[in-house]
């Protein structure tokens, strides 16, 4: 039923499913964190009032939602993607994991 080709490897296959699950964990949290902070913000600031200064032309309000909401998933996956980063093990030397 399965093809030798669309099978991975069993060597690769725990390496992938733990890349697939860390960028889950930085992802889905950010996603949420993001649409919580659109809710927040634009229930407070209305974009039609958002004026840039410098531009004769000013984005819709719904590039406004769009790019705010951008912004404020990157920012969520940055801070996501730092907690992982400072929650890994200690691997080094002198660690208990980097031992041999």
């Amino acid at each position: 039923m399965n093809s030798p080709e669309l099978t991975t490897p069993a060597s690769e296959a725990p390496l992938e499913a733990l890349c697939v699950r860390r960028g889950l964990l930085v992802v889905g949290p950010a996603f949420l964190a993001a649409c919580l902070l659109e809710a927040l913000v634009f229930g407070l600031v209305d974009p039609g009032e958002v004026h840039w200064p410098g531009h004769t032309v000013q984005p819709s309000r719904l590039g406004v939602y769009t790019l705010a909401f951008f912004s404020f998933w990157l920012i969520s996956m940055a801070s996501s993607a730092l907690v992982l980063w400072l929650a890994r093990p200690d691997v080094g030397p002198g660690s208990a994991t980097g031992a041999k």
